[in-house]
């Protein structure tokens, strides 16, 4: 069947529409390694005088907002937040950079208010930094959906690579200019564009995907996000572009795959079900997806977009509310939220806080390698769940990854409290990280995405796809800003938390998640229904019938 093959537009088209994954990736990963170099500039260019150093330094180990070593994610914009721990492998001092040149006379002696008046101006400027890179993706989250509505889903990416560009235009400037605002307003604009993206790219392969290939395919928008993250972990290495002569070129070469895209968008077809159902020009939707089915006979894919097409027409413009307060959309957009919630609240994020600790307690003298580590584990596990997620099924491999996670809580937990008692607990946290990600990237980490599409028809999928995207950077930005104070609070039993909330997410998916490989969207409501315990569909409840997908995919 056509639906078995990958045909080679489909694969060009795919990997097109997930450089703009990569994208996010990249952004979600670049700030934090050349911490060190960028809040040394901010001091020069602000005239902060040398008795601040120390009191700047200070705060890069203290606060609330400094980023993680390391940014996997998610997601989800999962790691598109300010984070909470300045590696330990970054240098205690900031030297003066060698391309500081404005003339400054040596200040006089500063009082202890003054210099901790600067340091804290310094500590305001990063955490803006990176955490308005968040804020601008929670904002655009919810305009993903309107604009590939109003513009189409290629010229909706087109559009907001212009975003991406401006961004990394001002990032790749700032080291010529007052590089604090340009660096702000740069991930400022990042995150707007990657808040579009987290719901144009999923919406977009949904709807190319054919029914056996979607769960592999949507995947991938994960893939290309934890690449993103790898590559800009490995360029930002001091030898590479993470230095005092090269930082800004290390920000500002998410232009690269931005232009890139944009020059491939150009060859890429329109999503046919956007063509057909929203636009109802059946030509173009024939052609482009003659184009991405080869020469196989379209015709099935044609009567099941004309069968939703007839079950669209009937639905109105689903709001927010309506996802709410309409009996067949409320549970759905429940349980797709949860999900959500789950892949967040994890403890993803405070694994990475004490990993780089954990690596240097166990011997490792560069754990700046051993993050990068992280990191290539958490693409390979990604691939992995490319090739499994057709075959095991998406409930399956989300709970799996939640259980996991669970007894990696536990063993991290352990490791952490016996630590002082036993050296060789340190390798018990360590097996433990590299496990946690892994069950992660399997499951909770990429899954979400898709499955939201995969629980709403052509009528309510933009609507809801926005919320969830929104969902998922709001939680992401709540966990970086009480981390902090939550695991101060905690110290090493902090993770016995995060497994608590694990095993309540994996039960809440035991019982409420349904399966979705391989279904139709009315086989996908029958689920809710038993799920709820409705004996009777309800009237709504056959309104939509999901991607054209066949009942014997």
């Amino acid at each position: 069947m056509s639906e078995d093959k990958i045909t080679g537009t489909l694969a060009f088209t795919v990997f097109t529409a997930v450089l703009g994954s990569f994208q996010f990736g990249y952004d979600i990963g670049v700030i934090n390694a050349p911490q060190e170099v960028i809040v040394s500039h901010y001091q020069h260019i602000l005239g902060v005088a040398v008795d601040d150093r120390r009191a700047t330094s200070n705060y890069a180990v203290n606060s609330t907002d400094t980023p993680l070593p390391v940014t996997p994610a998610y997601a989800t914009p999962a790691y598109a937040t300010p984070a909470y721990a300045t590696p330990a492998y970054a240098t205690p001092a900031y030297a003066t950079p060698a391309y500081a040149t404005p003339a400054y006379t040596t200040p006089a002696p500063l009082t202890d208010k003054e210099a901790a008046g600067s340091a804290h101006l310094i500590t305001v400027l990063w955490s803006l930094s990176v955490s308005s890179f968040a804020v601008g993706g929670m904002v655009a989250s919810f305009f993903g959906g309107w604009l590939g509505n109003k513009l189409g889903r290629i010229k909706a990416m087109l559009a907001a690579n212009s975003l991406s560009l401006t961004g990394a235009l001002l990032m790749g400037c700032s080291k010529l200019g007052p590089s604090h605002i340009l660096i702000i307003a740069g991930r400022s604009i990042s995150g707007f564009y990657c808040g579009l993206i987290s719901g144009l790219v999923p919406m977009y392969i949904g709807e190319i995907a054919p029914t056996t290939l979607r769960g592999a395919l949507g995947t991938l928008h994960q893939l290309a996000i934890v690449t993103g993250i790898l590559i800009s972990q490995i360029a930002s290495l001091n030898f590479i572009l993470g230095n005092q002569d090269r930082w800004h070129i290390l920000l500002g070469m998410s232009a690269v795959p931005a232009l890139l895209q944009s020059l491939l968008l150009l060859f890429c077809p329109e999503s046919p079900r956007y063509l057909y159902i929203t636009l109802e020009e059946e030509v173009k939707a024939k052609k482009c997806l003659k184009r991405l089915r080869g020469a196989e006979d379209i015709t099935k894919d044609i009567n099941e977009m004309k069968k939703e097409k007839e079950e669209a027409s009937a639905e109105q413009k689903v709001s927010v509310i309506q996802l709410f307060t309409d009996s067949s959309y409320r549970q759905p957009i429940i349980v797709a939220l949860m999900l959500h919630v789950a892949q967040q609240f994890s403890g993803i994020n405070g694994i990475f806080y004490y990993s780089t600790s954990i690596f240097q307690t166990a011997g490792i003298s560069q754990p700046v390698y051993a993050t990068i580590g992280v990191g290539a584990i958490n693409l390979i596990f990604t691939a992995v769940s490319v090739l499994l997620v057709e075959k095991a099924g998406r409930r399956s491999l989300f709970l799996a990854g939640m259980i996991g996670m669970f007894f990696c809580a536990i063993f991290m937990s352990l490791g952490l409290v016996l630590l002082d008692k036993f050296s060789w607990m340190s390798y018990v946290s360590m097996t433990a990280i590299f496990l946690f990600v892994s069950f992660f990237e399997i499951g909770p980490g990429p899954i979400p995405w898709f499955m939201v599409a995969e629980f709403f028809s052509q009528g309510p999928r933009p609507t809801a796809l926005a919320l969830a995207a929104f969902s998922n950077w709001f939680c992401n930005f709540v966990v970086a800003l009480s981390f902090q104070y939550i695991a101060d609070f905690c110290g090493p039993y902090v993770f016995f938390l995060f497994a608590g909330i694990l095993l309540v997410f994996t039960l809440f998916t035991f019982f409420k998640v349904p399966e979705t490989k391989g279904k139709s969207f009315e086989e996908i409501a029958s689920e809710f229904r038993k799920k709820r315990g409705a004996a009777k569909p309800p009237k709504a409840a056959v309104q939509m019938e999901f991607l054209g997908a066949s009942e014997n995919a």
